[in-house]
């Protein structure tokens, strides 16, 4: 609905052209949904952009543009308001014509090229493999795999890539800890190790050491077993989930293949390092840290955000002009620093490479209690519990429901409600309903004249219809803005809010009428609603289903 109207205004300036010091730039001709419907449909603030360069005051301006804007039959009326404003009311034509396109292109709808084949990585739960993932990791999963999705639907090419962090202290700890429950040793006990993990997946993992007859002295042996049992763990939970990765990238590789010492020689040849207390720093105060940062500890180790840094530079050399990370915001710390490296490096990395996008942790409530304990993790609420105890569907939309840097409570009890209120089953019960009306339809032996409907969509005037079509149209709108602004959340909002119009609808409406023409017209906007909900739910992975 906006591009008609811009394209409006560009002709309406083009018009102008005589009258103004230079061309209008596209890029300030913008169209926005009224925040009040009673100030019409759409607004733009393109005269109070070009009032100064045109040298007239901006409502004169504005009076100007409306008085040039081209005859359209999806305009009813453009009026100035405030000090420059111009507000667009639509007719009912330009509603009726948006249905037909939502009924032409079908899964389409709501797609955009914007893009242009732009290549996105986007990286996220890259959960370290020692142990079965949290609930933290599976909301990171939804947004993720949401996020990709939705950078898919406005045209880039999008690579979900999942880091292993299978090096570093962590997974020395998981080796000692298999390695002592393999020789009989429980945690608490005197020679439990320090930092060890206490699971009871632990005795799992060393059961199956055991049985594949692994040396249990053998630390390195013990290592790569847990670290590949665990991946497989981890894999089957996601696969579970819905989510498939096109890249697994391993952290060890960078030590392996060089990457890591090439990434610190070059924050050494930059000048941009120091040696101090035994240790080699990075001055990463230069662009912007709040202090310096430890490359190379005193014992010959490298701090955590190394690594990331050199991982940063293959997916830069990888093509990836776009990189997106999504993590929890406990890695708040790390961007600075990443980004601090990056740049030091020279490499003509843009400032703010890589983006991310930081998410807060889940509590889980279940009978008005918080759940903390998982007998099988021991410490904490895993991503299998989530989906064993609601649905696949459900987690999917609710660790997505919520802006990624908000506290999300997620409710066990109301996940599992047939109600109004649980708004997964709301918006799926919404997509059920339709599929009833059409079987109501067959079961009297009518069918639907989907051409004679959409031709007839000017008889949808009551307020309940409007209000349904007012909700429809701005699909592409949502799914823009969520992609730009990194926020799936807008589309779950979306999505009930459309379910709402559409429930209160058919609670006030009967479709199924004798007069055929209001009957098909009903029945092609019902079947908009359909499409549209299942064209949303598709991109966050949740189902959109025929009965309920």
């Amino acid at each position: 609905m906006k591009q008609p109207l811009e394209q409006l205004l560009l002709e309406a300036l083009k018009a102008l052209a005589g009258t103004l010091p230079s061309p209008a730039d596209p890029a300030l001709v913008t169209v926005e949904r009224a925040r009040d419907a009673k100030h019409g449909d759409f607004a733009t603030n393109v005269a109070l952009r070009l009032a100064k360069d045109a040298r007239r005051s901006p409502r004169d301006l504005a009076q100007a543009i409306v008085a040039a804007l081209p005859p359209s039959p999806f305009v009813a009326r453009a009026e100035v308001a405030g000090a420059g404003f111009i507000n667009f009311f639509l007719t009912p034509d330009a509603y009726a014509r948006e249905l037909g396109r939502i009924h032409e292109l079908a899964e389409r709808y709501g797609r955009s090229g914007a893009g242009a084949g732009e290549r996105v990585v986007v990286e996220f739960v890259s959960a370290n493999p020692t142990g079965p993932l949290h609930v933290g990791h599976g909301r990171q999963a939804a947004l993720g795999d949401a996020l990709s999705s939705l950078l898919e639907a406005q045209g880039y090419q999008v690579t979900r890539e999942y880091y292993y962090n299978d090096a570093g202290a962590q997974i020395q700890n998981l080796a000692r800890s298999v390695q002592a429950r393999a020789r009989g040793i429980a945690p608490g006990q005197a020679d439990w190790p320090k930092d060890g993990y206490a699971g009871e997946y632990i005795q799992d993992v060393a059961r199956e050491f055991r049985a594949a007859q692994g040396d249990i002295e053998d630390l390195e042996a013990v290592r790569k077993f847990a670290v590949a049992y665990l991946r497989n763990e981890q894999d089957r939970d996601l696969k579970e989930f819905g989510l498939e990765f096109d890249v697994y990238y391993l952290e060890s590789s960078l030590y392996r293949d060089g990457s890591l010492d090439a990434a610190v020689a070059g924050l050494i040849a930059s000048g941009k390092t120091y040696e101090s207390e035994g240790a080699l720093w990075l001055r990463t105060t230069e662009y912007g840290d709040d202090k310096d940062r430890v490359v190379r500890k005193s014992d010959g180790s490298f701090t955590y955000f190394v690594p990331d840094v050199a991982y940063h530079v293959i997916k830069w050399r990888r093509g990836f002009k776009k990189a997106i990370n999504v993590q929890g915001s406990d890695h708040h710390g790390t961007v600075a620093r990443v980004r601090a490296g990056l740049q030091a490096l020279n490499l003509g990395i843009p400032q703010g490479y890589p983006e991310y996008v930081l998410h807060k942790m889940v509590k889980v409530m279940r009978g008005g209690e918080e759940v903390k304990i998982s007998k099988r993790a021991g410490s904490y609420v895993t991503l299998r519990d989530l989906i064993d105890w609601v649905g696949r569907d459900a987690v999917r939309f609710f660790l997505v429901s919520r802006k990624p840097d908000a506290e999300f409570v997620f409710d066990v009890d109301l996940a599992r409600s047939r109600s109004e209120e649980n708004p997964v089953y709301y918006v799926q019960y919404a997509h059920a309903r339709v599929a009833s009306v059409m079987k109501q339809l067959a079961a009297r032996g009518l069918t639907l004249d989907r051409a004679a409907g959409l031709a007839s969509a000017g008889l949808l005037t009551g307020p309940h219809e409007q209000a349904v079509l007012a909700a429809l149209v701005r699909y592409p709108e949502v799914l823009e803005q969520a992609a730009l602004n990194r926020a799936p959340h807008a589309l779950v909002h979306y999505l009930r809010e459309l379910a709402n119009a559409f429930h209160t609808y058919y609670n006030a409406e009967t479709f199924i009428v004798d007069d055929a023409r209001l009957r098909n017209a009903r029945l092609a906007l019902v079947l908009g609603v359909q499409q549209v909900i299942r064209n949303g739910l598709g991109l966050l992975s949740v189902s959109a289903p025929e009965s309920m």
